[in-house]
C-alpha cells in the first residue's frame, strides 16, 4: 500500500466511524416527550377536573398538508378534524395542516401515543379554541 493510500485511509476511516455513530446506540425518542398535556390528569373517559365539572381536553398538532399524512392520522384517530389554512396556537405554516382532536374517546392515551410516534408530528399541545 502506498504512502498516499495509507494517508487517505488515516483521514477517511475516523470520519466514517464517527458518521456511523450518529443515532446508533441512542434510545429512541419517547413519544410522551412530544405530548404537552398532563396525561395523568385524565380519567378513564379522557376527562379531567372535579367530579362535578369534568371536561374533555382538546389538542392540536401539525402535519404536512398531504393526503398521505392525513391518511396516517385518520388511521389512528378517525375523529381528528383537519383545518388546512388555519394556524392554531401551534403555528401551522404554509404547506402544513392544523389538526384538532379530543381526549374524550375510548383509548385516548393509546391514540395520543400513536400520533406522537408519527415522525410527521413534532408536538401535540392543548387547544384552547381562542
Amino acid at each position: 500500500m502506498s504512502l498516499e493510500s495509507r494517508r487517505h485511509l488515516f483521514l477517511v476511516l475516523p470520519s466514517l466511524f464517527l458518521a456511523g455513530c450518529g443515532r446508533q446506540g441512542q434510545a429512541p425518542l419517547d413519544p410522551r416527550a412530544k405530548i404537552d398535556l398532563d396525561l395523568d390528569a385524565l380519567d378513564a373517559d379522557g376527562l379531567r377536573g372535579p367530579a362535578d365539572g369534568k371536561v374533555a381536553v382538546d389538542y392540536e398538532f401539525v402535519i404536512p398538508n398531504t393526503p398521505a399524512a392525513r391518511e396516517a392520522v385518520t388511521r389512528i384517530d378517525p375523529s381528528v378534524a383537519f383545518m388546512p389554512g388555519s394556524r392554531g396556537r401551534i403555528g401551522a405554516k404554509a404547506g402544513e395542516c392544523l389538526c384538532l382532536g379530543s381526549t374524550h374517546q375510548p383509548r385516548h392515551r393509546e391514540i395520543l401515543l400513536a400520533l406522537a410516534r408519527l415522525p410527521e408530528i413534532a408536538r401535540i399541545i392543548e387547544c384552547h379554541h381562542e
